[in-house]
C-alpha cells in the first residue's frame, strides 16, 4: 500500500522535485519493527514523547484523511529520568478504521533487541503483536536540484512502495520509503539513483539531525537539548508518559543552554581515534560542549549556545583541531534561545 501525504505535503514534495538533479535513494542500516494489535497506539503512547493517537486518527473516511494529519512520526523513548533511550520514526500502515493499528518502528539496528524487550516489558496483557521486518528494506530519498514532479506517478507503485512519506523531523531530510526486499527504485522514483550511504550521513550532520546511539548516546542525550521540539517530534499536550516530568519542567521553563548543533572542523577527523564525548573547548581553553559524532569535515556536537560564536577547537591526541559551529536554517526563526 502507498502511504499518501496531504495537500500541504504533496506541495512540499512538488517543491522538493524541482530542478535538474535526480533524487537520490540511501539504503539505510536502520532496523524496522512491527507494533501490531487493537492497542498498539494505546502501548506506545505511554512510552514515546509524541501522540501516537494522530497516527490512527488519520484513518477516517474524508475529510478527516484529506485533514493533514501525519503519517509518520518522529518520537524518542526515555527512561524516568527523561534521556533518551531510542529515536524512532514511526508509520502507519493500516488503510481504513476496519483494519487493526499497524505501526512500524524504525529504529538503530543496535538497539533492536533492546527495544522489543522495552516495549514488552510495559505490554503486560496488551493486544498487541511485536516482531522484527526483516523482509522490508528502508530507504533515505532525498531530491536533487531537479528531478521533475513525481507526484503523479506515486499511485503507479503502491505495489512495491509500502511507505513513501515526507521524513517527518524536518522538509531538509526529504522522504523516507520502505519497499519490499528487492523492489525496483527506478519504478518508485523515476530518475532516480542509489547512494553512497556515507552522503546520506554527510547530509544529515551538515543540517543537524541526529539519529541512531551514536549521536544520541542512550541514557545520555535529554531530548530538549537534542532539539526534538524542533524537529516535530514532542507533544507537549498529550499527558504522561514515561520520562515526561522532567522534559515538561524544562520546557516550561524556556531556558535550553546546549543543544546539537552541526558543526565544521578545519581538517577531515581521522576516523574512530575521537573518544565518546570528547570536550570541545574556546580559545580560552573554557568547556564549550562535547563532540558526538561525525565523518570527514562534518559532525554534529552538543554545544552551549553562548559559546557558539567563539572560535572552538577539540583535542584529539594532543593535537587541536579548530572547528566553526552553526545555527541550520530549517530551525524555527525564534529559536535564538
Amino acid at each position: 500500500m502507498l502511504v499518501r501525504a496531504g495537500k500541504a505535503a504533496t506541495t512540499t514534495l512538488r517543491r522538493l522535485w524541482r530542478g535538474s538533479g535526480a533524487a537520490a535513494c540511501f539504503p539505510l542500516g536502520r532496523a524496522l519493527l512491527e507494533v501490531r494489535g487493537a492497542e498498539a497506539a494505546l502501548l506506545l503512547q505511554g512510552l514515546l514523547t509524541n501522540d501516537v493517537t494522530r497516527l490512527v486518527a488519520g484513518d477516517g473516511p474524508p475529510p478527516a484523511a484529506a485533514a493533514g494529519l501525519p503519517r509518520a512520526l518522529y518520537a524518542h523513548a526515555l527512561n524516568v529520568q527523561g534521556r533518551c533511550l531510542y529515536d524512532l520514526l514511526l508509520y502507519r500502515l493500516h488503510e481504513s478504521p476496519e483494519e487493526e493499528p499497524h505501526i512500524l518502528l524504525e529504529c538503530d539496528s543496535g538497539v533492536l533487541d533492546a527495544i522489543q524487550k522495552h516495549l514488552k516489558l510495559y505490554k503486560i496483557r496488551r493486544k498487541v503483536n511485536i516482531a522484527p521486518c526483516l523482509d522490508l528494506s528502508l530507504w533515505a530519498v532525498i531530491p536533487g536540484e531537479q528531478a521533475g514532479d513525481i507526484a503523479s506517478s506515486l499511485a503507479k507503485c503502491a505495489d512495491q512502495a509500502l511507505v513513501l512519506t515526507p521524513d517527518p523531523r524536518t522538509e531538509v531530510m526529504g522522504w523516507r520509503l520502505i519497499t519490499k526486499k528487492g523492489a525496483n527504485l527506478s519504478e518508485i522514483i523515476p530518475g532516480s539513483h542509489i547512494g553512497n550511504i556515507q552522503d546520506y550521513h554527510r547530509h544529515r550532520y551538515k543540517q543537524g539531525i541526529p539519529e541512531g546511539v551514536k549521536d544520541l548516546p542512550p541514557g545520555v542525550a535529554l531530548p530538549l537539548e537534542s532539539n526534538l521540539a524542533y524537529m516535530n517530534g514532542i507533544s507537549f499536550t498529550k499527558g504522561c508518559y514515561i520520562g515526561q516530568e522532567l522534559t515538561a519542567r524544562t520546557h516550561h521553563m524556556g531556558v535550553i543552554r546546549k543543544r546539537l548543533l552541526p558543526v565544521h572542523f578545519s581538517a577531515p577527523l581521522p576516523k574512530d581515534s575521537i573518544p565518546e564525548g570528547a570536550e570541545i573547548f574556546t580559545e580560552s581553553g573554557k568547556s564549550a560542549g562535547k563532540y558526538r559524532a561525525g565523518g570527514g569535515e562534518l559532525g554534529i556536537a552538543l554545544l552551549r549556545l553562548a559559546n557558539i560564536n567563539e572560535p572552538l577547537c577539540l583535542n584529539i591526541a594532543g593535537d587541536k583541531v579548530k572547528l566553526t559551529a552553526s545555527i541550520p536554517e530549517w530551525w524555527p526563526k525564534t529559536a535564538s534561545k
